[in-house]
């Protein structure tokens, strides 16, 4: 962020450094009128473009933590239903259950971007084998299996829609980023060519502009991808999971 903030601000800073040296008569503020009509027509489009493309992504980031944590629920309260089978196929799903939990982290890097790997794959077979192997005694053992195998397929589907919204949430189009540099661009031009004599106040305002039109950026690329940078979804749900499956 802060490398970003100073190139948009030092860059803003030398245009206006150029402008003013090659366009003094520009200081006088003859032409005022112009550019504050100007930047009261940009300023509420850029600010509408920016607030609505921030929600739309803060939306698609809610929508794969919420994914996430109903693939980490479904494999704690399917470790829960163990106690209801047998004690060696309990402990061979719970194997199972917790080698899956395992690739599925490990997956991670690979699936944020939309990729899957062959081990969490081989592990998700692996974990069906495991559920189909089982021989249920008495009824209880049946309705218990019936509901673990629709947890087992919630569980593949969650993760199957983690992996496709890496895919598809990818962010802004190209276009949408012509626009946002195009607004972006005019808000800080109809502040390099606003008319100050006092050249001080003048570098003050543009430097403030300039930040903030920084930070809008940098708020927009750390939403552009629900799985990747500070604010994106995390595997925390898939390691509490983990960790819940795992020997004490």
């Amino acid at each position: 962020m802060a490398a970003l903030v100073v190139g948009v601000a030092a860059g803003t800073v030398a245009v206006l450094a150029y402008v003013r040296h090659r366009f003094p008569g520009l200081a006088e503020g003859g032409h005022n009128d112009v550019a504050k009509v100007g930047f009261s027509v940009v300023g509420p489009v850029y600010g509408f473009m920016i607030g609505f493309i921030v929600v739309v992504m803060w939306g698609q980031i809610n929508a794969a933590d919420e994914v996430v944590r109903t693939e980490g629920a479904t494999a704690v309260q399917m470790a829960r239903d163990l106690r209801y089978f047998e004690e060696a196929d309990s402990d061979r799903i719970r194997q199972s259950l917790l080698e899956y939990e395992r690739a599925a982290v490990a997956e991670w890097p690979q699936a944020a971007s939309g990729r899957s790997t062959p081990e969490a794959e081989n592990a998700l077979a692996r974990l069906y084998t495991a559920y189909e192997s089982v021989q249920p005694r008495d009824d209880r053992q049946r309705a218990v299996l019936a509901n673990s195998l629709a947890s087992l397929d919630q569980l593949s589907l969650s993760r199957t829609e983690r992996i496709v919204m890496a895919v598809t949430n990818a962010g802004p189009s190209w276009s949408l980023w012509w626009v946002i540099f195009l607004l972006s661009g005019l808000v800080l031009g109809f502040t390099v060519i606003y008319g100050e004599t006092r050249a001080r106040m003048h570098y003050a305002m543009v430097a403030a502009v300039s930040v903030l039109v920084a930070v809008n950026l940098f708020l927009v690329l750390e939403l552009a991808h629900p799985f990747l940078g500070e604010l994106g979804t995390s595997p925390e749900a898939l390691r509490e999971a983990m960790n819940y499956l795992a020997p004490q």
